[in-house]
């Protein structure tokens, strides 16, 4: 599952860039009190703590569901409704189903337009933007919330679900989804104390990490690891090769793309004389899992919570 090389997104520097893009308007949004966890409602730019929408039994017509992210699509899925998805965004392709969905949009641009035609009943995405701001401004006169699953914490994501269990009228698929997550989450092993020091590499040229983004932070703790750079005034940072040797971290988790692969990294890093990978301990995570977060970030905690524990 972690161990192989992840086909490129269409260009590494395109990739990083929005990456750090949006992990920077996750955090502007989180210091403006905007963000929180659970779903937000959005209103005509405002976002405010949503109610489950009434009604929420499977009867009459369908809902049509519109994704903005391809964490939002496996939310969707997760919570049972995925077959009501009616439009998503270029990188939405989990689970397999969902690369059938027509796209409306590459996730940080979508056109307005396209959604409107598609006639949608809610409309969920990832992170505030001008772009969902102007939508939901759009959506407002005809009664179509826009919705933020934004999570913080791993415990925020089967809350998620149950919340969009209750919005799509899927509750009782969408709270088996969520307790199986709960089960998974509190089975997660940590490595014995005391914590482990964790540089995650997003990006190898130019050289981006993880700093100040709480759910991969959360992720580390329940691993028994802690992010050197958690008090990053940014969510995904540059720094420099010294700068990291410096750190000396204990661990490396990197996230395969392209052309890299985790034996190349090892060698890189090896070369460079980190102890970490001179020792062996660095570990490769699908880039799917550890940075869409969604269901599958379960499945990244497991990973890392076992190579933590590998590298204790």
């Amino acid at each position: 599952m972690r161990r192989r090389t992840v086909g490129g997104f269409g260009g590494m520097r395109r990739r990083i860039l929005g990456l750090a893009s949006a992990a920077c308007l996750a955090l502007c949004t989180a210091w403006a009190g905007l963000a929180s966890p659970g779903i937000a409602q959005a209103q005509t730019g405002t976002t405010v703590q949503a109610a489950p929408a009434a009604g929420t039994a499977r009867h009459g017509t369908p809902p049509r569901v519109i994704t903005l992210a391809p964490s939002a699509t496996e939310l969707v899925y997760a919570a049972g409704a995925g077959a009501d998805i009616v439009g998503t965004v270029l990188r939405s392709d989990y689970p397999p189903e969902a690369r059938a969905i027509p796209r409306i949009g590459d996730g940080i641009q979508f056109s307005e337009e396209t959604i409107l035609t598609l006639r949608p009943t809610l409309v969920v995405g990832w992170l505030p933007s001008d772009g969902t701001r102007s939508l939901a401004r759009r959506l407002a006169p005809l009664g179509v919330p826009l919705v933020y699953a934004n999570p913080k914490s791993l415990d925020d994501i089967p809350a998620l679900i149950r919340d969009l269990g209750e919005r799509l009228g899927t509750h009782a698929t969408a709270d088996a989804a969520a307790r199986g997550l709960e089960r998974r989450i509190r089975a997660l092993r940590p490595a014995p104390p005391p914590p482990q020091t964790v540089f995650i590499e997003i990006s190898a040229d130019p050289l981006y990490t993880l700093g100040r983004d709480p759910l991969t932070n959360d992720l580390l703790a329940r691993c028994g690891g802690v992010n050197p750079y958690a008090t990053h005034a940014i969510p995904a940072p540059q720094v420099s090769v010294e700068s990291v040797l410096h750190l000396n971290p204990q661990v490396l988790i990197v996230s395969p793309y392209g052309r890299e692969t985790l034996a190349a990294r090892r060698a890189w890093w090896a070369q460079h004389g980190l102890a970490a990978a001179l020792a062996g301990r660095i570990y490769a995570v699908d880039p799917d899992l550890l940075h869409r977060p969604g269901p599958r970030l379960v499945d990244a905690a497991e990973a890392i919570c076992a190579d933590l524990r590998k590298a204790y």
